[in-house]
């Protein structure tokens, strides 16, 4: 045989080879579908996450949800005269696409919150108070604070603006292996340094005033996280958003879009309380021996176990929250126990002493919310006229001066304390939380891996704690344990996601 002979059949059978192989890649067969998922806890975070884990796996595979309180978790009402308010976080903001996702797709209503008008007490006075006139607000900030009040807001939308970037890596199935990865993909350092620095450092260097941040900033921090500006720079920033308009809240409660996802998400839902999880060896049906994770959990008077391929916790692991014992795992899992802030909710309805935070009387005063700052020896973080979640979201307040308030103070509140606040008052009824994290940094994020096919969804509170904040954590963990049960490694912590995405026609 000539040389261009042999060259013609040697090419011809590496072309041969080549497609063999190419179609023994196309032939392989796919990872199968993980048989049984667990999640515990079926607030925001978990529902969410059976929700996408739902999409991602398929119809087949069974996905046990675990609570041992109310669906909703920490988005809960408080029931005053058979009425429904809601007890925490009540408004979302427009740019939460989630959140909108989630009421479009389960069919749920929307009411505009309109806060009424919001002055700002300091123990001996208001020093900032709102008018209906929206140039005369202007004039006010301008003539107290100069032109901070614009810059605050474009410095929130410089750092809204790029976060927005989350929505489009997860639309294209991209996940990200830590809290801090997830931050710098979308920030760079400039977020994840915002973890470390207080965010009076971070506002302070940015050009700010002590006084616009003692009288406008901190009384916004003690609202949304019954803390100062000494939380860092992240939540900060996350906090002020909540300061523009177009805010929303669901018809009927936020809880609803819980028991929604739930619902949609064709989960099975366990009341109990998970005592352990632990990584044990089992023989499937079919198969080879497997490592799985049985879960124990308390129902009733009873002490159950299960087995699962994939855990997902996603409630705080804080010894008084979520008293999870991870056993015999090697090395040890890391337990973040952190601690979490102590808030109470009080509802009262009745009239409001204005004399306690202005001169004039009730007939006068015209606010509906009231902030305070650290200086102030008041012991609430704020109070405000608040509707039933039924309602449409408008507070005014009544023709005989009686409403109904929400309170948010660190202890409870004695009947001395309510009648300085109030010239009279029918019912009361309050609520304790462990809110949110009590930030300080620098934050360190807990780890969203805690074993091969064990995930922690709430690590993201400790960048900051927000129904959207716990939506994005609850997809990202669902596109993680896809990605890593079927090794796309190409889809986990990819660099320069934003310049790589932007040049995709």
């Amino acid at each position: 045989m000539g040389q261009a002979a042999r060259e013609l059949v040697s090419s011809h059978l590496g072309l041969w080879l080549l497609l063999c192989s190419w179609g023994c890649l196309g032939s392989a067969e796919p990872r199968a579908p993980p048989d049984k998922i667990a999640i515990i806890g079926a607030g925001i975070g978990g529902t969410s996450a059976a929700y996408y884990l739902r999409q991602k796996f398929g119809k087949d595979v069974k996905i046990d949800l675990f609570e041992r309180g109310e669906v909703g978790g920490r988005l809960a009402t408080m029931t005053l005269q058979g009425q429904e308010y809601e007890a925490g976080g009540s408004v979302i903001h427009p740019l939460n696409l989630h959140m909108k996702r989630f009421v479009k797709d389960l069919g749920l209503s929307t009411v505009q919150s309109s806060g009424g008008l919001m002055g700002v007490y300091n123990g001996e006075t208001l020093v900032f108070e709102e008018s209906s006139w929206f140039i005369i607000n202007i004039i006010k900030l301008i003539w107290q604070y100069g032109f901070q009040s614009l810059r605050m807001h474009m410095w929130v939308e410089d750092i809204l603006d790029k976060f927005m970037r989350i929505y489009r890596y997860q639309s294209h199935d991209y996940a990200f292996s830590s809290v801090e990865n997830l931050l710098h993909s979308l920030g760079g350092d400039d977020f994840t340094g915002m973890l470390n620095r207080t965010l009076l450092e971070t506002l302070l260097k940015a050009g700010f005033s002590e006084k616009f941040l003692e009288e406008i900033v901190a009384p916004v921090m003690r609202v949304n996280y019954g803390q100062s500006t000494d939380i860092h720079g992240f939540v900060g920033a996350v906090s002020l958003t909540c300061t523009d308009s177009g805010l929303w809240a669901v018809e009927g409660g936020n809880k609803l879009v819980c028991s929604g996802l739930l619902k949609a998400s064709k989960s099975n839902l366990i009341s109990g309380s998970v005592m352990s999880i632990e990584e044990k060896t089992r023989t499937k049906e079919i198969g080879n021996p497997t490592k799985m994770y049985e879960v124990v959990y308390q129902t009733g008077s009873e002490t159950r176990s299960d087995f699962y391929d994939i855990v997902l916790v996603a409630t705080p692991l804080n010894r008084k929250m979520s008293n999870i014992t991870f056993l015999n795992f090697d090395p040890p899992i890391e337990e973040f126990h952190q601690y979490y802030e102590h808030i109470v909710t009080t509802l009262v309805k009745g009239k409001l002493n204005s004399t306690t935070f202005s001169s004039r009387t009730l007939d006068n005063f015209g606010l509906s919310a009231i902030l305070t700052t650290d200086n102030s020896d008041l012991f609430i973080n704020s109070i405000a006229i608040v509707s039933s979640v039924r309602e449409k979201n408008n507070p005014q307040s009544s023709t005989d001066g009686t409403n109904v308030w929400k309170i948010f103070s660190k202890e409870t509140l004695t009947q001395e304390q309510l009648l300085k606040l109030f010239l009279s008052y029918d019912y009361t009824v309050k609520q304790q939380w462990l809110a949110y994290p009590h930030y300080k940094p620098p934050e360190k994020c807990p780890s969203i891996i805690l074993h091969d096919q064990l995930y922690y969804v709430n690590g993201i509170e400790y960048a900051a704690s927000a129904m959207e904040m716990s939506a994005i954590a609850a997809h990202n963990a669902a596109l993680l344990a896809y990605h890593r049960w079927n090794g796309h490694t190409h889809m986990i912590d990819q660099e320069d996601l934003y310049e790589k995405l932007k040049t995709e026609l």
